[in-house]
């Protein structure tokens, strides 16, 4: 299975693509950062995040994607962005017909690290290690979306049977 992980951002956003299954290691397939430009409107940036987003998907024929679950503590205009970039990238899913999967922060952490609380320097070492790599994934962002790849192919390749066996039971009839 392949797994296309989307760690939302406007200004940048991770994204990674993982193959792995039952049985299989896990392998690296791609991994890097679509950035847009904080000067431009919000709607351009948008516009980037999309293009790249569907390039992305286009390039690597992902089975899921797996998107963090945004939630705000504090800063309301941070979590604004992204979650807007969170639903670009939901959106390009529905467009190339994609099952997704949204995994919380302490969620995708536990996955890779066995630790809710893990911080940023302990998830990327622990993606390192998981998918062979020399280091971790630069910048975070990078390294984020190869863990929510991660956890997806070990948490949600089941919900995702399930969405695909509703979406042609409803095609059907």
């Amino acid at each position: 299975m392949r797994v296309l992980g989307v760690d939302p951002g406007l200004t940048r956003c991770g994204v990674g693509v993982v193959d792995g299954g039952a049985g299989r290691a896990l392998e690296l397939v791609d991994v890097g950062v679509i950035t847009t430009d904080t000067a431009l409107p919000l709607e351009q940036r948008l516009l980037i995040v999309s293009n790249e987003l569907t390039t992305w998907i286009e390039r690597h024929q992902p089975d899921a994607i797996a998107v963090e679950r945004v939630f705000s503590q504090h800063n309301v205009s941070t979590v604004m962005g992204t979650a807007q970039a969170a639903a670009v990238a939901l959106l390009a899913a529905a467009h190339a017909g994609i099952p997704v999967g949204l995994h919380t922060p302490t969620e995708v952490k536990a996955a890779v690290s066995g630790s809710g609380r893990a911080n940023k320097t302990q998830v990327g070492t622990m993606v390192a290690r998981l998918l062979r790599l020399d280091a971790p994934p630069k910048p975070a962002d990078a390294a984020d979306a190869l863990a929510l790849a991660i956890c997806h192919l070990w948490r949600g390749p089941a919900q995702d049977r399930l969405q695909a066996a509703v979406a042609r039971q409803a095609a059907t009839r």
